[in-house]
């Protein structure tokens, strides 16, 4: 709880700068009663004085009075500015985190900050990498101010920028017969080992894809990673399947293995900017989507 009002404060700095309870009450338009109980209670809360006062003398201060009327100042602009609405639109935000879902953020993110921070040098970005859940999460309770990802589990209060569509790949063992393809389909893959990504909204879309098809996949690994998930693939476990596309064809453990784009129209996936929808869009917001559309457009797989 706060015992000294910002009135009082005002009040405190008046007299310091006129160095007189008449003068200074003359110039914030009170009694000079007023202005004393004032200038007594705050120096009561304090337990010291602020000011030296004798008859005959201006008003000065004590040296805790001199750090004092300092710090007032300096709180009473503070104040001035938070109050003024003019003042809060032309600030802006100086301060914004962008989140990335953590299957992109390897190939997207550095590629992203790094065109903001040219783009805004007075702004400072901060990043966030998560998975589905904690993405929305954060950006609901206000942690996550822009997001990039895919349009996976977000509802309507999301605002949603496209920013590309891409289609989903299969990784597969060298000496897979499908991987000498040029594309495949999941028909093509109905009745092979998948390999599905562990976080629950990726799986469960994957699974959505084949049974809007009619097809029923065979899952025989969830990967914790999509580099455990090439792993597996490059060691004959099985075929993975990802939106997410490394530039390389070995694996961590040093295997090659192949990757050929999955054929289907329905199959393709959007890659997203997203904010929440209840959070105003203040500047330069507006600007820092756009410049993300236009500059940092996210290449068709």
């Amino acid at each position: 709880m706060l015992y000294t009002t910002l009135r009082q404060l005002e009040y405190v700095v008046a007299i310091a700068n006129a160095q007189s309870l008449t003068d200074a009450a003359q110039s914030l338009n009170v009694s000079q009663p007023a202005l004393s109980v004032a200038l007594t209670q705050v120096e009561q809360r304090q337990g010291q004085k602020i000011f030296i006062r004798r008859k005959g003398t201006p008003i000065s201060l004590t040296s805790f009075g001199r750090t004092f009327v300092a710090d007032a100042e300096a709180l009473l602009v503070d104040a001035e500015r938070l109050e003024n609405p003019e003042a809060q639109a032309n600030r802006g935000l100086h301060n914004i985190t962008l989140g990335c879902f953590e299957d992109l953020a390897p190939t997207y993110l550095a590629p992203v900050l790094l065109h903001l921070r040219r783009t805004f040098p007075q702004i400072t970005f901060t990043a966030h990498v998560c998975g589905f859940e904690d993405l929305a999460n954060n950006m609901q309770n206000g942690q996550i101010d822009l997001a990039i990802t895919y349009d996976l589990g977000l509802d309507a209060s999301f605002n949603k920028h496209l920013l590309r569509t891409i289609s989903p790949h299969a990784f597969l063992a060298p000496d897979d017969p499908l991987s000498k393809r040029a594309e495949i389909s999941l028909q093509d893959l109905a009745d092979r080992p998948l390999i599905l990504s562990e976080q629950g909204l990726s799986i469960r879309h994957m699974i959505n894809l084949f049974r809007a098809q009619g097809l029923l996949p065979r899952i025989v690994h969830r990967a914790a990673s999509l580099e455990v998930m090439r792993s597996l693939a490059a060691n004959n476990e099985g075929i993975g399947i990802s939106y997410t596309i490394p530039p390389t064809d070995i694996s961590y453990d040093g295997k090659s293995l192949e990757t050929v784009p999955i054929s289907n129209i329905e199959a393709k996936e959007p890659i997203v900017l997203v904010r929440p929808a209840f959070n105003p869009q203040t500047p330069p917001i507006p600007d820092i989507i756009m410049s993300i559309q236009e500059n940092i457009g996210v290449p068709e797989k």
